[in-house]
């Protein structure tokens, strides 16, 4: 793999973290921009980490240099302070994933990733040489809604989630007849901008969660990163609450606490969504889902980015049914 940042010291740190695991070698690095595609031309490396802002060409001109495969296999190592825009358009570009790099460059904290930079590595190495889906995505006209649904949309993901959302939020007309409520595992500082750019696309309103929020019909509500999101009934209403807790949950914002919150306050009238991502957060809140009476709904393997949340919820025998991602909005309408 190649290693690609500006900071000596980051490249440094970097890749003596990535070869703490014995699956991983580095064959080079590179300094900026014009070095990473002259590096990648001659190395062709499996994986590639990339900074974002750098001299001579910046990492959104590195993006535009490679092929779609290739940036199937960036992972981007950014620092959200000032660069939060910049991040989410590199995901809007289709890297593989995104790594946040503390601001304070001290060993400590970049070795503090070091986790989570090698498990994604090694994620986006095994993935197939083209991660188009076997069906091509195909926008389907979505019917006219005149009523209100009661059910209640929530959607989990993860590694491949902006861009599986951005295409499933997109499907959506404007009058949508029911909220959605989405936990997506990005770095704090990114769910405000990534809202935002949503907003703008979709026909649909999207908007970062915060504490006391109404869910509205036809309005998406994104988790804000670092933070757990519930939902909780207030009388004929369900409200959106923030908060820390739990600590220890290897995610925040986590899907099972979503998922958990909405099989209290809603029952069956939860309808969840599991998508593409790693790892198997989501499975326990399912399993609450269904005891209370909702559905769970998850994409089939052939278009997620990772099939690893999905795939547990559907081994568990907890999805009624699974869709690939252009054939998700139908399977979603046909049970509100």
């Amino acid at each position: 793999m190649l290693v690609v940042d500006d900071s000596a010291f980051a490249r440094k740190v970097v890749r003596e973290s990535l070869l703490t695991s014995p699956m991983i070698e580095v064959v080079g690095t590179a300094r900026d921009g014009i070095d990473a595609l002259e590096k990648i031309a001659a190395l062709e490396p499996d994986v590639i980490t990339l900074d974002l802002v750098m001299p001579n060409l910046d990492g959104l001109g590195v993006l535009a240099a490679l092929t779609p495969e290739q940036r199937g296999r960036v992972i981007v190592v950014s620092m959200a302070d000032g660069e939060s825009d910049i991040g989410i358009r590199a995901l809007g570009c289709g890297v593989f994933d995104l790594v946040h790099k503390p601001t304070a460059l001290a060993v400590a904290a970049l070795k503090d990733i070091a986790e989570e930079l090698v498990a994604k590595v090694q994620l986006a190495a095994v993935q197939p040489r083209t991660r188009v889906p076997a069906v091509p995505f195909v926008a389907h006209t979505p019917p006219a809604f005149d009523v209100h649904s009661k059910r209640v949309v929530l959607i989990g993901t993860s590694t491949g989630g902006p861009q599986a959302l951005s295409r499933l939020l997109k499907s959506f007309s404007a009058d949508f007849p029911a909220p959605i409520a989405i936990v997506l595992h990005i770095p704090p500082g990114y769910t405000g901008p990534l809202a935002e750019r949503l907003n703008g696309e979709c026909a649909i309103q999207v908007v970062e969660g915060r504490d006391g929020l109404v869910l509205k019909r036809g309005v998406a509500v994104i988790a804000q990163a670092g933070m757990h999101m519930r939902l909780m009934a207030s009388g004929s209403e369900t409200v959106v609450r923030v908060d820390l807790e739990p600590h220890g949950a290897i995610h925040r914002p986590a899907v099972d606490v979503l998922f958990a919150s909405a099989a209290l306050s809603l029952g069956k009238r939860a309808l969840a969504v599991v998508m593409t991502g790693m790892g198997d957060d989501g499975l326990a809140g399912a399993r609450a889902i269904t005891a209370a009476g909702g559905q769970v709904l998850t994409e089939a393997e052939s278009s997620c980015v990772v099939y690893g949340m999905p795939r547990v919820v559907k081994e568990a025998g907890l999805s009624i049914a699974e869709a690939e991602l252009d054939r998700m909005p139908a399977a979603i309408l046909s049970r509100l």
